[in-house]
C-alpha cells in the first residue's frame, strides 16, 4: 500500500484536498491550525483494468489497491522553535513512503495567506527548512549516541557515523536530504531513521479552475521554476481543491461528465496517485478468481515470489510457480479456461520479473 503524507503552510488547501480525496470530513476553515489531530484516509487507486477483469470473472467481490493519505496541521516559519502549533505533528508522517507538498498557486482575498500573499518559491523553502530542522533534531540525537559508541570501537557505530555526519552537515545548513547529494550507501544507513527529507517528494499545486483547462498562471510557473532550480527530480501536479471538493459530492457516474464540462480530462486525485506510483517505481498486478478480483501494488522489478509475499509471507516462503497471463490476453480469452487452451498462460518460476498488469495465480507449498 502506498502511503503519502500531506504537508504545507496553513490555508493552502491541504485539508480541503484531504476531504475531497477521502470523502472524509476533516475540519477545513479559513484560519490557520484548524487541523490538530492527524487525519488518515484511504483512497482507491483508479484502474479501469480492475473493472474489466470483474466483468469477465464475475467475482463475489472486487478489491482495488488503495493509497493512504495522512494530513497534518499546517507548518509555519519557526515551527521548529514552537511557532504556530510547532512541528510535533511531523511525527505522524514519518512512516509514509513519500511527501506531498501542497503549495497554493492563486490569489484569493477571501482566503487568508499566512505569509500575506502567495509566493510558491518562498513557501516551498519555508516547508523544506522546517522539515530539515525536524530531521536535524533527530540526527543530532542519534549522532551523539553513535559518536560515543564509535569511540568505544563499536563496529556498527563506526560504519554508521559517516552517514550521520554527512546528514548533519546538510541539515545544519537547512538543506533537505533529497538534494544534499548523499551517496546511496549513506542514504541506506539512514533509512531506518525515517527522515522526512530523505523521502521522495511530490508538489501538489493548488490552482484556479481556469488554469487546469487553459494557460498556467504566474504562481504555477514560479513553482515549476523553483523545483527545477533546486535540481530535484520531482513532479508538480496541478489540481484545484475547489473542483476536487465538488467532485467528491457527485455520484461516480457523473464525475466524468462534470470534468468534461470544465475541459479537464482527469481528476487531480487520479493524477496525484499516478504521480506517486511513478515517483516510487510502483506497479499493479492482479489476482482473478470466483471469490475475488483484486489489484495488488508492488515495485517495478519485483520477482514473482516477492509479488506473492504481498498477499501473504507464506506465499513467498513456499512459492513453487506462478501461472501468468497478461491483462490483454486474459481479457481477450475471457478468463483462465480459454487462456490456458490458447496457450496464453505461462508457468513462471522464482526468477520471473512481474510486469504491470499481469494476472497471476500462485502455486505454493507451506
Amino acid at each position: 500500500m502506498l502511503r503519502l503524507g500531506i504537508v504545507g503552510l496553513p490555508n493552502v488547501g491541504k485539508s480541503t484536498l484531504f476531504n475531497a480525496l477521502t470523502s472524509a470530513k476533516a475540519e477545513a476553515a479559513n484560519y490557520p491550525f484548524c487541523t490538530v489531530e492527524p487525519n488518515v484516509g484511504m483512497v482507491e487507486v483508479p484502474d479501469d483494468r480492475l473493472t474489466k477483469l470483474a466483468e469477465v470473472v464475475l467475482p463475489k467481490r472486487t478489491v482495488p489497491a488503495v493509497v493512504q493519505f495522512v494530513d497534518i496541521a499546517g507548518l509555519v516559519a519557526g515551527a521548529s522553535q514552537g511557532e504556530g502549533l510547532g512541528n510535533k505533528f511531523l511525527q505522524n508522517i514519518r512512516e509514509t513512503d513519500a511527501i506531498v507538498h501542497v503549495v497554493r498557486c492563486f490569489e484569493d482575498p477571501d482566503v487568508t495567506h499566512v505569509m500575506g500573499s502567495p509566493d510558491p518559491a518562498r513557501d516551498k523553502e519555508i516547508i523544506e527548512l522546517e522539515l530539515a530542522l525536524s530531521d536535524l533534531a533527530t540526527v543530532e540525537k542519534r549522532l551523539d549516541k553513535v559518536k560515543r559508541a564509535a569511540r568505544a570501537a563499536d563496529k556498527e557505530a563506526v560504519a554508521e557515523l559517516p552517514a550521520l555526519e554527512a546528514a548533519n552537515t546538510a541539515l545544519s545548513a537547512g538543506t533537505p536530504l533529497w538534494r544534499a547529494g548523499l551517496s546511496k550507501d549513506h542514504l541506506a544507513q539512514l533509512a531506518g531513521m525515517l527522515l522526512l527529507t530523505a523521502k521522495p517528494v511530490l508538489y501538489a499545486a493548488n490552482v484556479t479552475e481556469d488554469e487546469l483547462s487553459g494557460v498556467e498562471g504566474k504562481y504555477l510557473v514560479a513553482l515549476r521554476a523553483a523545483v527545477a532550480a533546486s535540481g530535484e527530480h520531482a513532479e508538480v501536479v496541478p489540481f484545484s481543491a475547489k473542483i476536487e471538493a465538488e467532485l467528491s459530492e457527485l455520484p461516480p457516474d457523473e464525475r466524468a461528465e462534470f470534468l468534461a464540462s470544465l475541459g479537464i480530462e482527469t481528476a487531480g486525485l487520479d493524477r496525484l496517485i499516478l504521480a506517486g506510483y511513478h515517483l516510487l517505481g510502483l506497479q499493479t498486478y492482479f489476482t482473478a478468481g470466483e471469490q475475488e478480483v483484486r489489484a495488488w501494488t508492488i515495485h517495478r522489478g519485483d520477482t514473482a515470489p516477492m509479488a506473492a509475499g504481498v498477499i501473504h509471507t507464506d506465499f513467498e516462503k513456499g512459492f513453487i510457480r506462478a501461472e501468468t497471463a497478461s491483462f490483454v490476453d486474459f481479457i481477450a480469452h475471457r478468463g483462465w479456461k480459454l487462456a490456458r487452451e490458447k496457450g496464453a498462460v505461462r508457468s513462471e518460476g522464482k526468477e520471473y520479473v512481474v510486469h504491470d498488469g499481469d494476472v497471476l495465480l500462485f502455486r505454493f507449498n507451506v
